[in-house]
């Protein structure tokens, strides 16, 4: 089939990727200038299966109030809020239920896990060198910290994931560089874990899918669509609009105002995430692989000669304005734990990524319900840890195969709820 690809995020080339491999003639549309240049562009890099939970979560909501007037609150909302996001956060609210999180919880980690499969798979497969370590750890700071991530750790265990609670001592001698002048309860080490450069894996899986045929357009913004036997596609600049067998949306936030139109309101909003980037300035000071710091939510990544802290959690405000306190919890978790590690004083590369996160947590995987078009969007701040397992999904979907995976529940169906 000809199949145009929305989007050209780790989500959008995977698909494209996995599409060109079962033979379809694949074309990807993307407004802006490169793959992956928006929340594909700076994230944390973690790829860890076990962590990979819905947003919306009983007792979450007190929490969220909890952080509001906190200095270096993970969660944010910042002012103003439009109507879209204050929909978006009475969804979340109501999502908020045991029942609903327990079944969404379930979905999210079996795709995840199915994913890391697919992505070992296909950089083996491809022979892919891309910035990567084996490890993560979560760094507990207080006996209280210990505690609340009790009920996660049963997760893991039920999930089958190796892991172990470690102390101190037995912390510092996997991430030999942590501060040793800040105190800390114990961790928690998963070694099957990783982190790697989604960025720099989605340019190089682009390269693949082109040599395979893809044929990727750039800084083509698509401006409508319509279903049916053959799917209509405008694209801004051209007077004659494309038409192709199926399309599959891949576009982020902006899937919000291409499927609004056909009566498909995904209930979409961008959760912001910040990062920095700098370079290492003493390679004995920085971290072999991936931390999280549990109390700030604030992931603390290697990549290659770089030093990646990533975190934060904002609904509302501008989009092209960076809040100053969230980039200073970042700055502050890294001095905590690895001082000295990154070159501060040098070119700091400071972003801010909107992250499409439906209300309820898990993504739309599958038929929109709309002859010859598919969806694959919303996967909120676990593209990079989702992509591929949601793309071998979505591919086996337009061919007509049934998924490895079940995917019961990441349907549009649940748009319709």
């Amino acid at each position: 089939m000809r199949i145009a690809v929305i989007g050209a995020g780790i989500v959008g080339v995977t698909t494209a990727y996995e599409l060109a491999c079962d033979g379809h003639q694949v074309t990807v549309f993307e407004r802006r200038g490169a793959a992956a240049e928006e929340a594909s562009f700076a994230n944390a890099g973690v790829v860890a299966p076990g962590y990979v939970t819905p947003w919306a979560a009983p007792g979450m909501p007190i929490k969220v109030i909890g952080h509001l007037f906190s200095r270096y609150a993970p969660v944010k909302i910042s002012l103003p809020l439009s109507g879209r996001e204050l929909a978006w956060m009475w969804k979340w609210y109501r999502a908020c239920k045991l029942d609903t999180y327990l079944a969404h919880r379930t979905q999210l980690q079996r795709l995840a896990f199915y994913s890391r499969e697919r992505l070992h798979h296909i950089a083996a497969d491809l022979k892919l060198v891309y910035q990567r370590s084996d490890g993560y750890m979560v760094l507990l700071r207080s006996q209280r910290d210990s505690k609340l991530v009790q009920p996660g750790l049963q997760v893991l265990r039920d999930a089958g994931v190796s892991f172990q609670e470690i102390s101190p001592a037995q912390a510092r001698k996997i991430e030999t560089a942590l501060n040793p002048d800040t105190d800390f309860f114990g961790a928690v080490h998963l070694p099957d874990d990783e982190v790697g450069n989604c960025r720099q894996f989605a340019l190089l899986l682009k390269n693949e899918a082109q040599r395979r045929g893809v044929e990727f357009s750039f800084n083509t913004s698509v401006t409508r669509i319509n279903g049916g036997h053959q799917v209509v596609l405008g694209l801004a600049g051209e007077e004659a609009p494309r038409q192709y067998d199926a399309a599959v949306i891949c576009a982020g936030l902006d899937s919000a105002r291409l499927l609004q139109p056909l009566g498909l309101k995904t209930g979409l909003a961008a959760v912001h995430g910040y990062s920095i980037s700098a370079a290492i300035r003493e390679p004995l000071n920085a971290p072999r692989s991936a931390v999280m710091d549990e109390r700030y939510k604030v992931a603390i990544s290697r990549l290659g000669n770089r030093v990646r802290v990533a975190g934060s959690a904002e609904l509302g405000g501008a989009p092209d304005r960076k809040r100053a306190s969230s980039l200073q919890t970042l700055y502050k978790v890294l001095h905590d734990w690895f001082p000295g590690a990154a070159n501060l004083t040098g070119s700091v590369q400071e972003w801010k990524g909107a992250r499409p996160m439906l209300p309820d947590g898990p993504p739309l995987i599958g038929a929109s319900g709309i002859a010859g078009l598919w969806l694959n969007l919303g996967h909120g701040s676990s593209g990079w840890a989702l992509s591929c397992g949601s793309a071998r999904v979505l591919a086996d979907l337009v061919s007509g195969r049934k998924p490895d995976l079940d995917i019961t529940g990441l349907d549009a169906g649940r748009l319709r709820a």
